[in-house]
């Protein structure tokens, strides 16, 4: 691992940020001047064709780091190699989440345990990990949580449990790690369609339910996150649906 903790840019820690709305984020942020410590899990292919686009523009300014974030040790992974890379951590971007149907009586413990790791245990211990060193810088947490942590979807009661805790946790953080530490939520709508749902009649039928009248694009979250992380110093405690209007018609 390179160091370059000389050059004194801020630095963003982004998990699942090899692919899909993470990559997005890194985009963004990197693109303002930030150093970027992505985390991903299986994506290495992806991660490291990232890395290498982004050193392009400025040398040494993407480190990976691989983790399971349904393993304990994994905040303190990511932590460290945040520090050992670049010597700071302004902000953290909890994004990385699993998300797949869970309907009631099919549901298991094995899916519970994975949902709620990815999606709230794992972002409170990385946050409680990161706290002392964002708070040293004035930093911030945005936290990617979903309009169905707010509006129940259909066949996925623990991945929407998942997400309205992490709402909650948002709320909470923001109000324990104040003044020094601001923490927002970004709540999606309709971005980017699940990998592993193929339905063209389900898909029309949300898009005639957002007001907008489109899809929205990964750089519509990124540019939600860069503003929550870098443009809104007196917000914090928020979370701000980015989805079209849809909520008004949920």
């Amino acid at each position: 691992m390179t160091s370059a903790s000389g050059s004194g840019n801020r630095v963003a820690i982004v998990t699942g940020g090899a692919r899909r709305i993470g990559a997005g984020i890194v985009r963004s942020l990197h693109q303002r001047g930030l150093d970027i410590c992505l985390h991903y899990r299986g994506s290495e292919t992806a991660a490291l064709a990232l890395r290498d686009e982004l050193v392009a523009v400025r040398a040494e300014s993407v480190v990976l780091v691989q983790a399971d974030l349904g393993e304990d040790k994994a905040a303190e992974q990511i932590k460290s190699a945040a520090l050992d890379a670049f010597g700071r951590i302004d902000v953290l971007v909890n994004n990385a989440s699993a998300f797949y149907p869970t309907p009631v009586g099919e549901a298991t413990p094995a899916h519970w345990d994975e949902l709620m790791a990815s999606n709230m245990r794992a972002p409170f211990f990385l946050s409680q990990a990161c706290a002392p060193h964002l708070a040293r810088r004035g930093g911030a947490i945005v936290n990617l949580v979903d309009i169905h942590a707010l509006v129940p979807m259909q066949r996925h009661a623990v991945y929407c449990q998942a997400k309205a805790g992490l709402v909650m946790q948002t709320r909470a953080l923001a109000k324990e790690l104040a003044p020094e530490v601001r923490v927002n939520g970004v709540a999606p709508g309709a971005i980017l369609w699940p990998e592993n749902e193929d339905s063209p009649e389900a898909a029309a039928a949300i898009l005639d339910r957002i007001p907008l009248g489109h899809q929205g694009r990964p750089e519509d979250i990124a540019g939600a996150v860069t503003f929550f992380a870098l443009d809104a110093p007196y917000v914090t405690g928020q979370i701000l649906a980015v989805d079209g209007g849809r909520m008004l018609n949920m």
